[in-house]
């Protein structure tokens, strides 16, 4: 059964536009200059980026110009550009797009996807154009598996780690506990989506949720406080309080915020579009960085929004 998403769409700002038909809030604190949306995805004209033939929907078009539009609206001046499950290998979208937000001044960098046995020159290539970290997304297709996750952790982790990158992951605690280990040995930090898939409703004790913790406290592991939207089911997130409070205070060095934007994702009830157009979901933003500030105290959110993702993502070091 699908999990409903539960957000606040923003009413119509006098003198403002949609983007994509959603209206974004101003936040209720105040973002500080250089902060990061780690986690959103980009989507051309399919004509230019076909759609990988392993799919399971089809997203509709989400330019540069929707996104810094959105930005615009709560403040945030710096991304990470993430390659969604529809793309495939190709990255040429996601490169496009930062190449294109970086002669804008909105800074940009790049968590990319690509196949093993990747050669150096190519990976060269990716980090002249911004790449930062490779993607190990497991939840989109359904893997669970610990021993395949841990193949392809690994196997990112070998091409990362001579770059100086990271690893990313989109997957479950139960999958986080069982490599537990693995993680903890890797040559490379691992970052990991949206709470790592926490349920607020099953509070510490659920698996994994430890063990998460434990990594989190060891340095190991970045953990995005992203895409609260597909968790909680209150809408001012405070059921979701206890999840990011445990984080913060584990490691305040290793908490990011991500914006999930455009906010793909099923609609209960609703089969997904793998060949028409799967549409977005309309979550205010500006709303979702407000639910943060409540989670957070002031002195928290410049480590988490500005100086954790500028030394994770390169920012401040190499332009």
């Amino acid at each position: 059964m699908t999990k409903p998403y539960t957000y606040r769409a923003a009413d119509p700002q006098p003198g403002g536009t949609p983007v994509l038909g959603a209206w974004h809030s101003r936040p209720a604190f105040h973002v500080p200059v250089g902060s990061c949306d780690c986690h959103v995805h980009i989507f051309g004209p399919r004509e230019r980026y076909p759609l990988a033939e392993d799919r399971t929907f089809a997203p509709g078009l989400a330019s540069v110009e929707d996104l810094v539009a959105m930005h615009r609206s709560i403040g945030i001046d710096r991304v990470v550009l993430v390659q969604a499950s529809p793309q495939g290998f190709d990255n040429r979208g996601v490169l496009d797009a930062a190449g294109e937000l970086n002669a804008l001044g909105h800074r940009a960098r790049v968590v990319a996807v690509v196949p093993p046995g990747t050669s150096q020159q190519t990976l060269h290539g990716l980090h002249a154009a911004g790449v930062r970290g490779l993607r190990v997304n497991l939840q989109s297709y359904g893997q669970s598996d610990p021993q395949v996750a841990r193949e392809r952790m690994l196997a990112a982790a070998s091409l990362a780690a001579p770059m100086g990158w990271h690893i990313q992951t989109y997957t479950t605690l139960t999958v986080i506990a069982s490599l537990r280990e693995a993680i903890a040995a890797l040559p490379v930090p691992l970052v990991v989506d949206h709470f790592g898939l926490a349920d607020p409703a099953l509070g510490p004790d659920q698996p994994g949720w430890q063990a998460l913790l434990e990594l989190v406290a060891a340095g190991k592991v970045y953990v995005k406080l992203s895409a609260p939207y597909r968790l909680v089911d209150s809408l001012d997130g405070a059921d979701g309080a206890w999840m990011a409070r445990a984080l913060v205070d584990a490691n305040l060095q290793r908490m990011l915020w991500g914006s999930d934007w455009p906010h793909t994702g099923p609609f209960p009830g609703r089969a997904r579009e793998r060949d028409g157009v799967d549409p977005f979901h309309p979550v205010d933003n500006g709303d979702m960085l407000s639910m943060f500030g409540r989670w957070t105290r002031e002195d928290e959110r410049r480590p988490i929004l500005v100086d954790n993702p500028a030394r994770l993502y390169g920012f401040d070091v190499d332009g």
